[in-house]
């Protein structure tokens, strides 16, 4: 039974390496390999490894020891071994770090074998005959020797079941049962490998001034160039300092004098109410202006909107529980007033409440006082109501006061001409992050592997952005050096109809 076996794997074999030897010398996606510490056990082994996507690749390990061919010898180690393989590549196929699953299966006559680190004690004094079949993971790295050749390092287990029969003693002896039973076996191998490294061509820019030597029709040459991956417009980010990235994100607190920061919008309310109102004051183009940022902010590809931060105020008269819920009010006014025009999940949203805006009035006073057009003694009135603010801890009284002072009249200048601009809402702030251009990512790739003749695999990562218009031109390459010319050609013109260059000389090109 095992002669047979030997005979039907040393076959098996034969076409094995016949076959991966053929397919190496001929194609550059092949690589043969041998493992030199399976070679340090007197067992030949040889393996390949063939290109399957820009990351994977499958193949096929196998080994056969079939010495000593006479039964009589007392230490034997005659089996065969054939465990096919899926490697995923961290970087590209065959360059530099990969892991992999693998099957094992062996078919063997082991007796008076010892092996190393006590492994397999079974087999010192005993024979057995039979089978096992498992299942590994490993790891490795290769080094590229030349261009030619490359080294590779793997570590990995396996676990199995054996079956087997079991006798007396290495070389014949009686018959001592079955010997079936699971089994963990560790996987290390430097590994030789056959893998020329052809010489790879630049993608070559197509010339702007000077016109090329048309092709011949039986072999057009065709252009294709990296596309520019998409960024926050710049001038979107000019044009609305309302707009920061979230790495700058200031959470608010009430020492903040929101009227002097750079880009913040403001919608106003009547006294005492949180009824935003379109056409109060100049609402209606501010309102607008929110719209107008938010909407291009949140369909700008190249972000992700992180935070929009809001804040609601009120002015200093009445009581201070009523004002700061007036304030909550209108933040949450303005809030839904933006997601009745854009669509905007509640989680993206930061509501503050400023309640009475003592901050904002003091300045306001401390501003209205350096103007030219007030009195030296309106302006050493101005100046004892920020005394007052400075001084009066307790908001209903420093209130109180304020009204009282100079008989009445520094408040009533207060009233009419500073408090109206508190009572409003604020638009701070919309934080976003920037997102990577996954789609021009792709297209890159894909130009790179049309640039390698690599056309299928360029085609294939090309079809998951089919949609993207940049991708257009180098999907009709594609296309057109895979066979498919019809589709090719819809494509070319799509893109030249965009504007691109490249599509536009590769339609001429084609036509003639």
């Amino acid at each position: 039974m095992y002669k047979r076996l030997g005979i039907i794997g040393k076959f098996a074999l034969l076409l094995l390496l016949l076959g991966a030897g053929q397919k190496a010398l001929g194609q550059q996606h092949i690589a043969v390999r041998n493992n030199l510490c399976y070679d340090l056990s007197g067992t030949p082994n040889l393996g390949f490894d063939m290109r399957i996507s820009p990351h994977w690749t499958w193949g096929m390990n196998a080994g056969y020891r079939p010495w000593p061919t006479d039964d009589n010898k007392e230490k034997k180690w005659r089996h065969l071994l054939l465990a096919p393989e899926l490697r995923h590549w961290n970087d590209s196929v065959f360059h530099r770090t990969y892991w992999g699953l693998n099957l094992i299966y062996s078919h063997y006559n082991v007796g008076g074998v010892k092996f190393p680190l006590g492994m397999y004690k079974s087999v010192r004094d005993h024979r057995l005959q039979g089978d096992l079949a498992a299942i590994g993971a490993f790891y490795g790295r290769t080094w590229r020797l030349n261009s030619w050749f490359r080294l590779e390092a793997e570590l990995g287990v396996g676990i199995g079941y054996a079956w087997a029969k079991k006798y007396d003693c290495p070389h014949c002896g009686a018959y001592l049962g079955r010997d079936d039973k699971p089994f963990l076996v560790p996987k290390l191998a430097v590994n030789l490998v056959l893998d020329h490294k052809k010489k790879e061509q630049p993608i070559v820019p197509p010339p702007i001034v000077e016109p090329v030597e048309p092709p011949t029709p039986e072999e057009p040459v065709l252009a294709v160039s990296r596309v520019r991956p998409a960024t926050v417009s710049d001038r979107l980010l000019a044009d609305n300092p309302v707009l920061a990235e979230y790495k700058d994100y200031i959470p608010y607190d009430q020492t903040r004098i929101l009227r002097k920061e750079k880009g913040a919008l403001f919608v106003h309310f009547p006294l005492g109410s949180s009824d935003l109102q379109h056409d109060y004051r100049d609402n209606a183009a501010t309102l607008d202006r929110i719209i107008d940022i938010t909407q291009q902010i949140v369909a700008d590809t190249a972000s992700n909107v992180r935070l929009i931060q809001i804040i609601g105020l009120a002015s200093i008269e009445g009581a201070v529980k009523g004002n700061e819920t007036l304030a909550a009010n209108r933040a949450e006014a303005l809030k839904r007033y933006i997601q009745q025009h854009v669509s905007t999940p509640d989680s993206i949203y930061e509501l503050a409440n400023g309640g009475e805006a003592w901050t904002e009035l003091r300045d306001q006073i401390n501003d209205a006082i350096h103007d030219t057009e007030v009195s030296p003694a309106h302006a050493a009135a101005l100046r004892e109501a920020i005394a007052l603010i400075d001084s009066e801890p307790d908001l209903t009284r420093r209130e109180q006061r304020l009204r009282q002072l100079n008989g009445g009249n520094t408040f009533r200048y207060i009233f009419e001409n500073l408090l109206p601009q508190q009572r409003n809402s604020g638009y701070l702030r919309i934080y976003f992050d920037r997102v990577p251009d996954r789609q021009a990512e792709i297209i890159n790739q894909a130009s790179e592997l049309i640039g390698q003749e690599h056309y299928q695999e360029a085609l294939t990562l090309l079809k998951t952005v089919s949609t993207d218009e940049r991708a257009q031109n180098a999907l009709g390459v594609a296309l057109y050096m895979t066979g498919q010319k019809e589709q090719a050609m819809q494509c070319f013109r799509r893109a030249a109809a965009n504007g691109n260059a490249d599509a536009q000389r590769n339609l001429r090109e084609l036509e003639k």
